[in-house]
Order: C-alpha cells, then sequence, then structure tokens
C-alpha cells in the first residue's frame, strides 16, 4: 500500500530534524511551563506562539467523542475477518475522518478534549480471559494475530506521507493488563519472564519494531510490584534500552495517582509525579504532573530529564504539523475536507467491513434464507432492535444506525411481515415487561425466528463506563445474561428453526444454542451499519467469512481464578480442554479444499535460524472453492514445537484469497525465523532440536475444529530427521 519513495516513519534523518527543532523550542520554556506541557491538556505558550493542545483522542474503530463520525465493527470483530489489508484500510479511513475533524475545528479555534490528532488506539492487550469486560476493545488472545493487525492499524493511522503523520497512533496499555476491572487500580499482576514474553510482551514489541507508533500508553495496574506508568522494567529496561522506542509514553488517565492511593508505593503526589517521570513516563493523562516544578525544585527530577520529556512530545506534535516549518513542504493533510465524514462512501465502506466481521458458528442447511419462501419472520430479543448493541466502547456518533430488525425489514420490504419484540431486558431477572408470552406467539406464526441475543457495552466494558452492578464492567460467567437463556428456550420449543445471532464483544457459553439451534451466527458489535451487513449475510448476498480470534469454552468452571495472570490452561495456546467453538475457527456458505502443500526447508534453513540469521519460510498450498458460494477463505499457518513444555499449535502466519465458486489459487504464506521461537523461563528465546510441525488450512488443527468443520488441516515436518541425522 505504498505509494511513497519512503515514509516519514522510517525516514530516520527527517526525525532527527524535527527532534533537533524540538529542543530547540523546548529550551527556551521555563519550568512551570515545561511541567504544564506534560499534562494531557496543555495550555498555550503566547509567547513562544504555542496554541494549546489536549493530547486525549480516541479512535478504536472510529473517531470517538467528538461528535458525528463513521462508527465502524468494534476492535474485536475487525479482528474476526483476519484481514491485515482490512485492517489497514479502517484505520486510513479514521485517520482520513480525524485529519477532517481536526481542519475543520482549527478553522474555529476549537482544541478541547477529543479534537485532536494523537489517538490512544489501538488496544493490543491479550484477551486472556472472556470475563474481561474490556475485551472487546483488543483484537483478541492470540499475540500473532493481535501484532499483525496492531502493525496495520497503526500504518493506517499514521499514514505514508514523506513528511507528516496523518495521526499519531498509541499502542495500549503496557503491560499485562486485562482484568478484572473492579481491581485495576490496585491490583498487582505477578508473571513469570517467560509468560512476559511469550504472551503479554509480543504484539507490543512488534508494533514498536514494525510500526514505530508514536506514543505507548502504560497500564493501570503493577506488574511484579512495580506500578506499570512508574514502571524501571517495563518503560526504561525494556521499552527505551532493550526496544530502543523513541517516541512518547503516555499514563492511563488518572493513573499515577492510584501510586499513593491504592498500589501504596509512594507516600504522596509529589513522590508520584517523580517516580514516572523518572522512570520515563513523558505525558500525564490526568493532573499529577502540576507537582514536577516542586519535584524539580525538591532535586527529585533532574531539569533535563523534564525538557527530554517535552521533547519528545514537541517531536510529535512536529511530525504531526501542529507547528509549519518553511524548510518543509505543505502537509497534504490540512486539505482533508468535513466533507468526507460521514460521506456516501463511508457508510458504504462500514457496511463492507462489517459483512466482513460475522462469524458463522453453527448451520444445519437453514442458512441463507430464501426470501421467496418465507410469508413471516420473527425478530426477537433484547438486541434486535438496539443502537447499543452496535457500537461498542469508545464510539462515535453516527447520522443513522441500522438495527438487526431494521436491517431485515429493509431488505425484505412488504412482501414478507417481520414481527419484532425485545423478549426480555438485557440482563435484568424478573422484568415486569418481560415477554415470553409473546415471544411464544410471535413464533408459532413465524416461518423462521431471528433470535438477538447477547450484550451491548453498557454491562461489559471499562470500570465506570459500563452500568452493571456485579462487576465494575467484567462478567461474572459466560452464560446469556438476565432471562435470555428464558427466550432462547421459549423460541426453540415452538419446533420453529431458530437462527440465533449474538451481539457481543466476548464469548459466551452458548451451549443450547449450539445443541437445539438452526444456526448460530457471532456477530460482534458490528457497526452502525451492521443490521444491513446482517440482513445481506442472512439472505445470502453474501456468504459470512469470519473467524473466532477467541475461544468460546463451555463453561466459566473450566478457567482458572479470574486474577491468575499465568498462561497455564488460558486460551487456545494453552488449554487441554476441548473448546466449544475455538479460536480460528468460522463457517461459509461455501466449501474450500486443500491439497499439494509445499514447505521446501532443508537443514541450511534450520542452521541459519539457530545462528541468528533472518529466513522467510514459503509455505504453500492450493485451495479450491468447491461451493456454490463466492466467498473469501482465511488460510491459517500453525506451528508446533515437537518438544517438551512447547505451548499447542500456534498461529504463525495467516491470508485471505477471494475465490469464486470452483476457482483454485495457489496461495503462499511466509514465515519469518520468529515462528519458530520459544521462550524458556528466563524469557530468552531458544529453537528446539525436535523439530517442528507446521499446519496449514482454514482452522487450527484441534479435535474440535476437525469435528465442526469435518475438515484436517494438512501438515508436515519440519527438520526433526535432519537434526537427528546432524
Amino acid at each position: 500500500m505504498k505509494n511513497h519513495q519512503t515514509e516519514l516513519t522510517e525516514n530516520e534523518e527527517l526525525c532527527d530534524l524535527y527532534r533537533k527543532k524540538a529542543e530547540e523550542l523546548v529550551s527556551q520554556m521555563t519550568i512551570e511551563e515545561l511541567a504544564d506541557q506534560t499534562l494531557n491538556s496543555a495550555p498555550p505558550i503566547e509567547r513562544l506562539n504555542i496554541k494549546g493542545y489536549d493530547w486525549w483522542n480516541e479512535g478504536l474503530h472510529g473517531v470517538a467523542r467528538a461528535g458525528t463520525a463513521t462508527v465502524l465493527p468494534q476492535a474485536i470483530g475487525l479482528a474476526a475477518a483476519f484481514d491485515e489489508d482490512l485492517m489497514e484500510q479502517v484505520a486510513d479511513a479514521v485517520s482520513t475522518e480525524g485529519r477532517a475533524k481536526f481542519n475543520m475545528q482549527q478553522k474555529y479555534g476549537d482544541v478541547g478534549r477529543y479534537k485532536g490528532l494523537t489517538f490512544w488506539a489501538p488496544n493490543i492487550n491479550i484477551f486472556r480471559d472472556p470475563r474481561w469486560g474490556r475485551g472487546h476493545e483488543t483484537y483478541g488472545e492470540d499475540p500473532y494475530l493481535t501484532a499483525r493487525l496492531g502493525i496495520r492499524y497503526i500504518k493506517g493511522l499514521q499514514g505514508h506521507d514523506a513528511h507528516y503523520l496523518k495521526s499519531a497512533a498509541c499502542v495500549k496499555h503496557f503491560a499485562v493488563h486485562s482484568g478484572p476491572e473492579g481491581l485495576r487500580h490496585s491490583f498487582n499482576a505477578e508473571v513469570t519472564k517467560k509468560d512476559l514474553y511469550e504472551t503479554y510482551l509480543s504484539a507490543f514489541h512488534a508494533c514498536i519494531k514494525e510500526a514505530k507508533p508514536e506514543a505507548v500508553m502504560g497500564a493501570y495496574n503493577r506488574v511484579n510490584g512495580e506500578p506499570c506508568c512508574g514502571s524501571k522494567t517495563l518503560l526504561t529496561d525494556i521499552l527505551r534500552n532493550e526496544w530502543h522506542f523513541k517516541g512518547h509514553v503516555v499514563s492511563d488517565c488518572f493513573a499515577l495517582r492510584d501510586f499513593y492511593q491504592h498500589h501504596m508505593v509512594t507516600k504522596d503526589a509529589v513522590e508520584s509525579a517523580a517516580l514516572a517521570m523518572n522512570n520515563g513516563c513523558d505525558l500525564n493523562c490526568g493532573h499529577m504532573y502540576l507537582h514536577l516544578s516542586e519535584a524539580v525544585s525538591r532535586g527529585m527530577v533532574s531539569e533535563s530529564r523534564l525538557r527530554a520529556a517535552v521533547t519528545n512530545l514537541y517531536t510529535t506534535r512536529l511530525k504531526l504539523g501542529m507547528e509549519q516549518d518553511k524548510e518543509l513542504p505543505d502537509n497534504p493533510y490540512d486539505k482533508i475536507p468535513y466533507s468526507v465524514v460521514d460521506s456516501v462512501e463511508m457508510r458504504e465502506f462500514n457496511e463492507s467491513v462489517s459483512e466482513k466481521t460475522f462469524v458463522l458458528l453453527k448451520n444445519n442447511g437453514i442458512l441463507p434464507l430464501n426470501r421467496e419462501k418465507l410469508r413471516t419472520i420473527a425478530v426477537i430479543g433484547p438486541n434486535a432492535d438496539s443502537r447499543r448493541a452496535l457500537v461498542g466502547n469508545y464510539e462515535g456518533t453516527a447520522s443513522r444506525y441500522i438495527t438487526i430488525s431494521e436491517g431485515i425489514q429493509d431488505y425484505v420490504g412488504d412482501s414478507v411481515r417481520v414481527l419484532v419484540s425485545e423478549g426480555c431486558d438485557l440482563y435484568k431477572e424478573n422484568w415486569k415487561k418481560n415477554r415470553i408470552a409473546e415471544v411464544r406467539e410471535m413464533a408459532e406464526m413465524s416461518d423462521v425466528v431471528i433470535l438477538c441475543l447477547g450484550l451491548d457495552a453498557g454491562i461489559e466494558g471499562e470500570q465506570g463506563d459500563a452500568g452493571n452492578d456485579f462487576a465494575s464492567g467484567d462478567k461474572p460467567d459466560l452464560k446469556l445474561p438476565g432471562e435470555q437463556n428464558q427466550i432462547l428456550e421459549a423460541a426453540l420449543d415452538s419446533g420453529k428453526p431458530v437462527v440465533v445471532l449474538l451481539l457481543s464483544g466476548s464469548a459466551l457459553a452458548v451451549n443450547t444454542a449450539q445443541e437445539r439451534a438452526a444456526a448460530v451466527m457471532q456477530c460482534w458489535y458490528p457497526g452502525t451499519q451492521g443490521g444491513r451487513a446482517a440482513a445481506r449475510i442472512l439472505f445470502g448476498e453474501v456468504s459470512p467469512q469470519g473467524h473466532l480470534p477467541v475461544t468460546f469454552y463451555k463453561s466459566t468452571e473450566e478457567l482458572p481464578e479470574f486474577t491468575d495472570y499465568s498462561m497455564k490452561n488460558r486460551t487456545y495456546r494453552y488449554m487441554k480442554q476441548e473448546a466449544l467453538y475455538p479460536f480460528g475457527y468460522g463457517l461459509t456458505y461455501t466449501s474450500f479444499s486443500y491439497d499439494n502443500m509445499e514447505c521446501g526447508a532443508g537443514r541450511q534453513t534450520f542452521q541459519k535460524m539457530k545462528a541468528g540469521e533472518k529466513i522467510q519460510l514459503p509455505v504453500s498450498v492450493r485451495v479450491c472453492n468447491t461451493g456454490n458460494f463466492d466467498c473469501a477463505e482465511t488460510v491459517q499457518v500453525y506451528v508446533k514445537a515437537l518438544c517438551d513444555g512447547s505451548p499447542n499449535p500456534q498461529l504463525k502466519g495467516f491470508g485471505k484469497v477471494f475465490l469464486k465458486a470452483g476457482e483454485e489459487k495457489q496461495v503462499t504464506v511466509w514465515l519469518s525465523e520468529e515462528a519458530f521461537e520459544l521462550y524458556d523461563e528466563n524469557g530468552q528465546i531458544y529453537f528446539t532440536d525436535e523439530g517442528y510441525t507446521v499446519y496449514i488450512g482454514g482452522s487450527q488443527p484441534d479435535t474440535r475444529s476437525r469435528t465442526l468443520t469435518g475438515t484436517i488441516p494438512l501438515r508436515q515436518n519440519l527438520w526433526s530427521e535432519v537434526v537427528n541425522n546432524t
């Protein structure tokens, strides 16, 4: 997608020029002015012609909290598309609207919060436990998938101009953050070095190395005793010294006050500000850095460290073109007009993205529906006509929301009668407006029941944002909340075919639906065009093509304690039991066959890898669409190290290929040496002499995926005989 001979993030000479200019500007600031500039709401410095700027802006799946914007599917849904190119296109759309809105706001002198270009996205934490309320902000449970999608989202946000950033990306929350939400301000996540490097830091490292995001945000919690936003281990030893990160670090919002109020690692606000600043946190989302002037005067923070922090911040502002420089060409992003926001093209793009995120989990042949054979459809459930279930959290404001029931009604028109009922409340039990009788009657009257169940961001999300009373945004278990299971049973007992649509940002244990429903489809929070996309899929205009970026477990009882951050028995990489629906799983309306696997890798390749050299290993396969629907297939490559104690087969490569019915193509997925890396107990990389097995197919090679799909990925052993015969 690069159309330029270079891009700013790769132009070290220009980056050095920006830093030099930032140093010159910062050298003119007083200590008090410097301290003020380390706050997210940085005030203007009129004598230096510096405008005020608020660094706090959100762009997880669209420009958020800043008025009208395109609201795309939530991040977890985007991950289900398993599509790197699509992820960059999404981020490019977000940054286009972000620039357009910024240009408009600057025109009228509007510089408040959520009106800038420094987007605190993407969230690349690992969704290690399905109870975590913020998991739908992430790209799922797998470090490799998270890394690849995060890299492309960053590139889409920051753009490919040779002189300017389109916007600035920020990877968060560094690190080891994935609930519980109710304990996050005081919690100490204890992790081994093996889990730290093998799982929790992996995506951060890849994103910083390959995509060069401008910012990293710390997490609320402690890791092995150190608060993340003031952690020498994380921010200095690993991020700066080991990974050579050159951008700026920002605290999570109001996290620094937790140092002395909840973590109890400092005695007051001044000590807290000093700890964070000295260990590498440049920007405070909050007010604690108001105490930096005192910290400097008391010798707790050096003036040089404070100037270095502000230099980091102003380097980003210069890269964004906020301070015009006569030595550089005009900023092309300044010309993006407001008319692109919420345009027809953006709405069409949004719908096309949404269609790629739906994951078909079960289908007994009922889908796709034939409109010509239907007279009455019942669309039932608390998410049937819910706008909130379309958008997830950290969302913008759309000009129109197409709910599931609206999308179906618009699609069938007057030719089919559509009956709609909320059925029950989303999560309240013994609700006075319970409509079980209405559910039964509508099901009896209808040819098919579309049952819209699940969650919304009001009951799963960030502490303080989610409105549930029982878990501060987290889920207490994996069951359908409230009386949803009752209306599911009522619909199933009608004897009519029931299609269950799950709108949620996380896995639910829908065992009854799997056993008895005609079809089950995971729709996530599909964006404001989600109802239209759902209708097109239900009626076969397009085939579902998504795959699960998380494991769906059978029950909460299978999970370790929520507060246990060991990866043992967590996610598909380490679990021993069989899943309800496995990571990587997803059905379509067609079928695909795989053959002609080629993976040429001899002794020389293995020895190069062990010697520390870079490799690019092609894994090739012929894929044929053997069904009757045109559809995209996600080709997945998994690697299993053939030694004791290694993880289950892990995703290490994937690619999308669109095939018309009957069409076949040879697809190649490239594996680097990182696909074969293992970590010892000290977090050090090694390669096993026992060899590896490489799998390629439309799913992971676990037994449950084989049962559900009826297919077995192809496999090839690498290097075991070569090594053993050496």
